[in-house]
Parts: C-alpha cells; structure tokens; sequence
C-alpha cells in the first residue's frame, strides 16, 4: 500500500505543479528550453515537473531523435569556458580553500547537473540507465557524444557503488517478472526457456542470487548462478547437463559460479565496487557451512580475439610455426575428440593463456581479458585453466573452449584483492605458473633452433 500511496502522491504533485507552471506560462515546450529552465530552478516541485516532461519527452523519441537529444546536451551543457577562465585568473591571484573550490564548480559541466536533476523524475535512475544505454549505441557514430558519456560514467561511479546494493536470492517463487528478466539477461550460458531455468534455479544443488539497486525496482543488476557440486569441475557440459546426477546441499563439498551476467547495458563499464562474490561466498557459508571450496568455471571472452591478433603479427615470437598449423586446423572446427589428439592442443593453448592471463596488458596496462579482471578485483586467485571446457559455437569462437578456475577462499579476499587493486598482482596458483613456466621455456628453445 505505502508503494502505491507514494506513486498517487507524486502524481498528483507532478500534475499541481505542471498547471502551476502552466498558470503561469512558465513551462516551455522545446526539450532545449526545458533543460535550460530545469537547470536553473530553485524550486523542487518545479524541478520534478521539469524533469518528468524532459524525460517524458524523451521516451517519445525515436532513435534519431534521442540521439539528437544527446547531441544537443553534449553540445549546450558543457563547462562555461568563461566561467572556468576567470575562476583560474582568481586562482592565479588568491590561491586560497575557497577560490580553488569556485574553480572546481565552474569546471563542473553543467550536464552534470542536469543529470542530477533529471534524476529527481519518478524512476529517474532507471530512466537515466536507458538514456546512457542509448548513448552508448550511438558514440561509435558521434564521437561528441564522449564527452556527455563521461558525466554519466562520473555520477553513476557514485549512484551504483557496493554500499548501496542489496544481494536477493532467487528461486522458482520469485515473481514471473524477475524470472523473465534473468532469461533475458542471461549472457554466459544461454537458457532456452522455462523448463531449462527451472533446471537453472529449483534443484536442492542449485542457487541463484542477484544483486538490485533501492533506486531500479525490481530491474536485476547482477545475476550469480551456483551450482553446488562434490568435485572442481573442469567442463561447462557436465553442470548444464539435463541428465546429471542431482545431490543434497548438505552433501556438497563445492560452491561453483558458473555464469555472472551484468544486466543493464546502460550501466557498461561501471564499477560496483569490489567484493560483490565475497557477499555470495558469505551467504552461502552460512547457509551450508559443509562447503570447503569456492571457486568459478570462468569464460575467457578475449582470449580468441587476443590469439588472432598475435598470429597476424609477423614478428611475434610467442608462436611456433607448429602452433599456428595446429590453429588453422581448429579453425576449421576440426576438433579431436579424443585424449590422445587433444594432448598437444591442450599444452599449447594451456600456455598461451597462462601467458594472456599472467604476462599480457592492454593499452592502459591491465589484464587483459575482462572477467579476469571482474574476479581478481574481487579478491579471487587464478587456480586453473582447462581446455576443452566449452565446446558450444560461442566458447570456441570467444576462447577455443577454454575455461578457468578462480578460487575465492575465504582467508585470502581481502589480500588478494589489495595485491592485485594496489600492484596489479594477479595472485595464482603454482599449477598456472607452470604452464607459463613450461611455455616460455619452449618458447625459447624453439627461437635458439
């Protein structure tokens, strides 16, 4: 009842206010001259009923409309070049607390004010979440649209930090529209329909948890599917099988995470801040404190992309022309099937992701692929790798059916996430290392023959 009682309530506001405004033929009707009016207002009911028609406005956009929406913001609501100029002159002058925090509000783009205020709308924080999925669509096309992405990118970093989610467990009594939503949003392992979720959530051996923001309704952020298991898997065949074998919890000596799906596009690239597992890992330690492991069965999504621009890298080193003849043969989906032909691939590609994981950076100095990113933020140790453990079309196009392990013990989150946040240390297990070690080492002989 309270739900709907503030839903009739700011209603009612919202349309006072609007026949306030319209009294007084104050309320423009052009989206430009609404953001400017809502940007310089005082007053919060004012402010509501700006925002609600700005935002209503928008939602009856087409595409090019929206993005020429965004355009325009990018273009009109960027910092006052005047404003930042004088602020620095006096700066230059008196370099007192107080005219250096003049400088910072004067270079503070007015889009982010705008933003703030937009989301002072009903549902303003989801609405503004669809905004920016918009615009991420659109920037490849108007690079402009950069600049307005980073007032975004700059508010939701504070909107949507860990302090503010709540972690829900979800079962087959959860409402019909989250359950929707999750096979929506599933975007490791595809779920064909109800009966395959069923088989995803309702078994005594199986959880789901999903993190939600007080300011998104019933829209998941992050979706975390467990399975719980007597051994460390090393393939993503043997959980999803519709035929295997369904254990008591209380037998279950193993926490798997085998698929976590960020739901919201428009929430790319923003960080929920570190130790989101951690809370999993808690729960469920709690609920069956007969669980000693606690690891993943991880994607490795730019491992292929990775590979491929090393094998069309004339001067590389890393790969024997052996190498590049065994890739082109499972290029053609020419995949051994048994033990004895998969051996050689095996210790091949085992090598170059220790590589990928343990030695190769990106342009900003990271790891490299993203999930290994996710999780060793996170506090997790890489444990280990295994190959052919996704035979789907998507696992061999993304990373040649490799999989891997992080482990997430308990005693070690903290310090492993402060090795890897402060140095960039990836913490892993000897296992991994040897793989690397036995890479380069064959690596190097090959180059001296």
């Amino acid at each position: 009842m309270s739900v709907i009682f503030l839903s009739e309530l700011m209603s009612e506001i919202s349309q006072r206010g609007r026949n306030f405004l319209q009294r007084n033929r104050e309320i423009p009707r052009d989206p430009a001259e609404l953001c400017e009016a809502l940007v310089s207002r005082r007053g919060e009911i004012s402010c509501f009923v700006l925002s609600e028609a700005i935002l209503e406005s928008w939602e009856r956009m087409d595409r090019a409309g929206q993005v020429e929406f965004l355009m325009m913001l990018a273009e009109r609501f960027g910092p006052d070049r005047q404003s930042v100029l004088d602020a620095m002159a006096a700066v230059s002058e008196d370099g007192d607390a107080d005219t250096f925090y003049r400088l910072h509000q004067a270079s503070e783009p007015r889009s982010q004010e705008l933003i703030r205020r937009l989301n002072m709308g009903r549902c303003g924080t989801r609405r503004l979440v669809q905004m920016r999925e918009i615009l991420l669509g659109a920037i490849a096309e108007y690079p402009a649209l950069r600049t307005l992405d980073k007032d975004f990118f700059h508010l939701f970093g504070s909107w949507f930090n860990r302090g503010f989610l709540e972690l829900r467990p979800i079962n087959w009594s959860t409402s019909a529209s989250i359950l929707e939503k999750f096979i929506e949003y599933e975007a490791v392992h595809e779920i064909n329909g109800w009966d395959d979720l069923r088989r995803r959530i309702e078994p005594g051996d199986r959880r789901l948890f999903a993190f939600f923001h007080p300011q998104m309704g019933d829209e998941p952020l992050i979706f975390v599917e467990v399975a719980l298991t007597g051994e460390v898997p090393d393939n993503i065949g043997s959980l999803l099988a519709t035929d295997r074998r369904e254990i008591s919890p209380y037998e279950a000596t193993t926490a798997v995470f085998y698929s976590i799906s960020n739901c919201q596009e428009g929430l790319k690239g923003i960080s929920f801040g570190n130790l989101l597992i951690k809370q999993v890992v808690d729960q469920l330690a709690s609920e069956l404190p007969n669980l000693r492991n606690f690891l993943t069965l991880s994607p490795v999504p730019g491992f292929r992309a990775w590979l491929d621009k090393l094998r069309n890298d004339e001067s590389q080193t890393l790969l024997t022309p052996q190498d590049l003849e065994s890739l082109a043969v499972i290029d053609q989906a020419d995949w051994p099937e048994d033990a004895d032909g998969r051996r050689p691939l095996t210790t091949m590609l085992q090598g170059l992701a220790s590589y990928y994981f343990l030695e190769a950076r990106d342009s900003r100095n990271r790891v490299v692929d993203p999930v290994a990113r996710f999780h060793l933020g996170n506090g997790a140790r890489l444990e280990n790798i295994h190959s052919f453990a996704d035979l789907s079309d998507k696992g061999r196009r993304s990373s040649y059916g490799i999989m891997v392990n992080y482990r997430y013990e308990t005693s070690e989150i903290e310090s492993n996430h402060e090795a890897y946040a402060e140095r960039g240390t990836v913490v892993t297990s000897p296992s991994v290392r040897s793989h690397l070690k036995k890479f380069l080492a064959r690596t190097k002989t090959a180059q001296a023959s």
